[in-house]
């Protein structure tokens, strides 16, 4: 994880994205501005990041 990684993990409520793990990847996605493949609903539910499933 770099700064902006960590800077974007701000971005990933962990109300609705409890897993640590998960907000990374999330937070990854976000910070390099590419949409996501995840079957998770959690991530799903966020509207910062594209995702694809």
């Amino acid at each position: 994880m770099d700064l902006l990684v960590a800077e974007s993990l701000a971005k990933i409520p962990r109300l609705t994205v409890p897993e640590m793990g998960d907000r990374i990847i999330a937070a990854t996605a976000l910070c390099l501005g590419l949409p996501l493949v995840t079957k998770d609903h959690k991530i799903r539910a966020l509207s910062v990041i594209q995702t694809i499933w």
